[in-house]
């Protein structure tokens, strides 16, 4: 009997505010990987899930599991006209 291994993966994981109430995360580096909560906690909980997931479709297909490169987050300033 073979034996399995593990072994631990790290990716930045993106958290955002949704609209209709609770939050929304994705993880840029696994394109499709996101879920929701209704709170922080839960959303992670969900998030960890769900690249967990991802990670094991792509083993049990032969593929790659992608690693992250650097990565940053910042935010910008645009000033737009608005009609009055």
């Amino acid at each position: 009997m073979k034996r399995k291994s593990k072994q631990a993966y790290s990716y930045s994981v993106y958290y955002e505010q949704a609209a209709e109430g609770g939050f929304v995360a994705y993880v840029p580096a696994l394109p499709g990987c996101h879920t929701q909560g209704e709170s922080i906690e839960e959303t992670e909980r969900n998030i960890k899930e769900a690249i967990a997931v991802y990670l094991e479709s792509l083993i049990a297909h032969g593929e790659p599991i992608p690693e992250e490169g650097p990565s940053m987050h910042g935010r910008v300033s645009v000033p737009v006209s608005i009609p009055a």
